[in-house]
């Protein structure tokens, strides 16, 4: 007899009443609003969504087919880059983002080539023509697209058609590095100019780049990133009115880039609005409908440094959100990127992640997988609508570069930042691997040798070039570039100017690193690997779950527990505990057991030279009596963990545990 999904007793035939009924059984009296949760945005989330009717599939991704597979090239040495260049294009990458020292994105690396010469052995072997390019060389993406230009056309290739896009952000640049007098205007002259210049040469290359890492990285929300994407591009649409380009062309040469994080709703909803909102600003400036030049790329803000294998599983969930969401183009952060330089292999499994995506998953060939999720479409529309209010915000301040002036910006996203921060320091936004389930025992993965610089970039070689905007700028560059001029020198980016007077810069970083650092730290105590002493009262039933829990919390600071045992006594107990040689303690049990047996505890171990005491619980009522017996703090869940860790470790280097020298650690 065939299975029936339809008849009464089917689950889909239960409708929103019958699963309420259930809920409500289940909760046992306790509010429905327990189960609704908030975003970052403090979007609400419900349990539960209907199917959506009223909205129609979209084809999101502005040409028919897969989504491009690009892969992000940053080894400095030009020899070793070309030959993972190679490997790369010839084993599933379809596109290269060129990663250049003193770039926003170089996180430590980028290829060190100035010239023709270096940038012939780079591109050696390379079919130009047949690949899209991402430059992101910071301030100077053009020298390096005419050194890509100049290599080109020595291998017979016409630049017309190149697919080229040059990641310029002047704005996103002002925002983290600031600029020195007379810089943002000549950042706006060298890209009117080079959009003018490409397109005489019949190139449609995107000359700028609307790019959300940026506000990501210094710790923005999705629809903040959103609202200054689309105000980045709305002055980059200004921007290109100074140009001989035809209106309706503007848009095409802006990119836009967003973020893929672990937030697998969140970025689908994140990349399907960005498209909705770029077409009501093409609606509301009176410009052609055009759809927007998408890419995406892993968050490094999520990346540890610590189990990085982890890192592969956000990084499959980031790749499927953005598929889904209907990337143009996306780039995976290889998982050991916050180690070091990744290897051949790092970079390998980056590719192959979006390769079984595309190729095993099929997951492109479906238009718009999420349309109708009631979910989604929920989440989308109010991502939109969050993010459109927080962008008429900036265009009635005067627009992005104003807002950035006048600190509105950057306090919106210092805020996000800090709210973020909250809730690392407290798991209530856990980092499995690092903050949840450490592994104080995990062997180092593999990176390239070399050292890196986060001081290093690129500066223009060239002082006798006419001035940006003359309209015989880039010509002479690519002209000098043809004729194997060094075009680049490197630079130390501290040694730059100071930005513009009370302009606030945004600071970044991974949310990972407060808790990796209290990890470092403990790996060059003196004394060697810190212990906690977990005091287990009574039984193993009554101790083994919170004592699993706590174990895990201390590991997060690099603590090692030791322990637990059933006890016989509590002279036994406090035995054990001087033997261990810990300074720190901890009490675990059931609330139950610490009613009776706590406080004798807390006492004896402080007696016994406990330099700090935890309890493993909320303390409730009792919170007087026991820190008056000795306990120190109180470790549950939903409390700053990582202060408390903090103080676990300030206390640990007071009782004699310094810190070992960089040669002692190195020896």
């Amino acid at each position: 007899m065939p299975l029936s999904f339809t008849g009464p007793d089917s689950f889909y035939s239960a409708g929103e009443e019958t699963w309420w009924a259930s809920v409500d059984k289940a909760l046992k009296g306790t509010s429905r609003q327990r189960l609704y949760g908030n975003t970052e945005d403090g979007l609400e989330i419900a349990p539960l969504y209907e199917r959506r009717t009223d909205v129609p599939a979209r084809a999101l991704r502005s040409a028919v087919g897969d989504w491009g597979v690009v892969q992000r090239v940053d080894i400095p040495d030009p020899e070793a880059a070309n030959r993972q260049i190679l490997r790369d294009l010839e084993n599933g990458a379809g596109g290269l983002e060129l990663v250049f020292p003193g770039a926003l994105a170089c996180h430590g690396g980028g290829i060190a080539a100035g010239d023709l010469a270096a940038f012939e052995t780079l591109l050696k072997n390379v079919q130009l023509d047949l690949i899209s390019l991402r430059i992101d060389a910071g301030p100077v993406n053009a020298e390096v697209l005419a050194l890509v230009m100049a290599v080109a056309r020595k291998n017979g290739i016409d630049p017309a058609v190149l697919d080229v896009t040059c990641a310029s952000d002047p704005y996103g640049w002002l925002a983290a590095r600031g600029a020195s007098a007379g810089e943002p205007e000549t950042a706006v002259n060298r890209i009117r100019e080079l959009a003018d210049s490409l397109s005489d040469l019949g190139n449609p290359a995107r000359v700028v780049a609307a790019d959300g890492e940026v506000w990501h990285n210094a710790g923005a929300t999705p629809a903040q990133e959103l609202a200054l994407v689309l105000a980045s591009a709305t002055a980059y649409l200004r921007l290109l009115e100074g140009t001989k380009l035809a209106p309706d062309d503007w848009a095409g040469r802006i990119s836009m880039k967003l973020v893929a994080d672990a937030d697998q709703f969140g970025t689908i909803a994140k990349a399907r609005a960005i498209r909705a909102l770029w077409s009501s600003v093409l609606d509301g400036a009176g410009l052609a409908q055009a759809p927007a030049s998408l890419h995406v790329t892993t968050s490094n803000r999520m990346l540890t440094r610590r189990d990085p294998w982890v890192n592969l599983l956000r990084n499959t969930v980031a790749v499927f959100a953005a598929g889904v969401g209907g990337a143009d183009s996306i780039c995976v952060l290889p998982h050991t990127l916050a180690v070091g330089l990744p290897d051949g292999f790092a970079r390998r499994l980056a590719r192959n992640t979006q390769s079984i995506l595309l190729e095993e998953s099929n997951l492109a060939k479906v238009l718009d997988p999420a349309a109708g999720s009631g979910a989604i479409e929920d989440r989308t529309e109010k991502l939109c609508g969050a993010a459109w209010a927080f962008f008429q915000e900036i265009e009635a301040a005067g627009g992005l570069p104003r807002a950035l002036e006048q600190g509105l910006v950057q306090d919106r996203i210092e805020a996000a930042r800090s709210d973020l921060a909250q809730n690392v320091a407290s798991r209530k936004r856990p980092i499995t691997g690092v903050s949840e389930f450490p592994n104080l025992t995990e062997t180092e993965v593999d990176v390239l040798p070399g050292d890196w610089s986060e001081n290093a970039g690129l500066s223009a070689q060239l002082t006798d070039l006419p001035s940006a905007g003359t309209g015989e700028w880039f010509p002479a560059l690519l002209q000098a570039a043809l004729d194997g001029k060094p075009l680049l020198r490197t630079v130390d980016v501290e040694s730059n100017a100071p930005g513009i007077a009370a302009l606030k810069l945004l600071s970044s970083g991974r949310i990972a690193e407060p808790f990796e650092e209290l990890r470092s730290r403990a790996e060059t105590l003196e004394a060697g690997a810190p212990k906690v002493f977990l005091a287990s009262l009574g039984t193993l039933a009554q101790f083994t779950a919170r004592a699993t829990w706590t174990a895990n919390a201390f590991a997060a600071g690099g603590l090692q527990a030791v322990g637990p045992a059933v006890y016989g006594s509590l002279e036994e107990l406090v035995s054990a505990f001087t033997e261990s040689g810990a300074m720190l303690a901890c009490i675990v049990s059931s609330d139950e057991v610490y009613e009776s047996q706590a406080e004798d505890a807390a006492r004896a171990l402080k007696e016994a030279g406990a330099r700090a005491l935890y309890l493993a619980g909320k303390p409730g009522e009792r919170e007087t009596i026991l820190r008056d017996a000795g306990v120190d703090t109180f470790l549950f869940a939903g409390c700053d963990l990582l202060g408390l860790l903090s103080e676990a470790h300030g206390r640990l280097q007071g009782a004699g545990g310094a810190e070992k020298s960089e040669q002692e650690i190195r020896k």
